[in-house]
């Protein structure tokens, strides 16, 4: 995009999606400086947010790892408000954030490029194209979806029951102390990861994951 172009770096000229890179020479996966908090929730509230590219390279000036983070993993939980600027501040009273990117569920972060070695297209597109499913989950929902997502990695398990979901209602009640009925949400998050396509249904209160790293 044209220099100074606001909030993305790079437009694709066949899908317009669009991306912002953050380039490092110390290769940091836990947490990023973004820009504006509030431009930044109303940006993923309307599904126009970019996706991130995490640009990490040598000394010599060559690209060691390159990771894609879709834009939809991003929920109020993986944004971090930063305090206001003081008063003393140029823009006093501004708000930033920071994004938490070790709370983005593992699988969704989608390596392109991996201790220099080119990952194939076929298989960074097949990804991409499985988490931007996750845009048919209204915003307010998405951070359940993938909180529940990322329940089911700390499973690690092909094949796994309810119990074992349930057995995380701790770490579910901690995310979202608001919510009284925390099984019906487990299960309700649970059909929508079905629809998506990332869990199926083995019978007998039994799932399959259909996505693994």
């Amino acid at each position: 995009m044209p220099a100074n172009t606001k909030a993305f770096d790079f437009r694709c000229s066949n899908c317009s999606a669009t991306y912002q890179v953050k380039s490092q020479q110390t290769f940091n996966l836990n947490r990023i400086t973004d820009g504006a908090y509030s431009a930044m929730i109303s940006a993923l509230k309307q599904n126009v947010a970019p996706n991130l590219l995490i640009l990490n390279y040598s000394l010599e000036w060559r690209v060691k790892n390159l990771i894609l983070f879709p834009s939809v993993i991003f929920t109020e939980h993986v944004l971090e408000k930063r305090k206001p600027l003081s008063q003393d501040a140029r823009h006093a009273g501004w708000i930033g954030c920071n994004i938490v990117l070790n709370r983005v569920p593992h699988e969704a972060q989608i390596s392109m490029v991996a201790e220099s070695a080119i990952v194939p297209a076929i298989t960074v597109r097949e990804k991409y194209k499985k988490y931007r499913a996750l845009e048919a989950v209204p915003w307010e929902m998405r951070g359940w979806t993938l909180d529940v997502l990322n329940v089911l990695k700390k499973i690690d398990a092909h094949e796994f029951d309810l119990s074992q979901v349930y057995a995380h209602e701790s770490d579910l009640s901690q995310a979202h102390p608001l919510n009284r009925n925390l099984r019906a949400k487990i299960r309700q998050q649970l059909q929508i990861l079905r629809d998506l396509g990332f869990v199926e249904f083995a019978g007998n209160g039994r799932y399959r994951a259909k996505i693994r790293s």
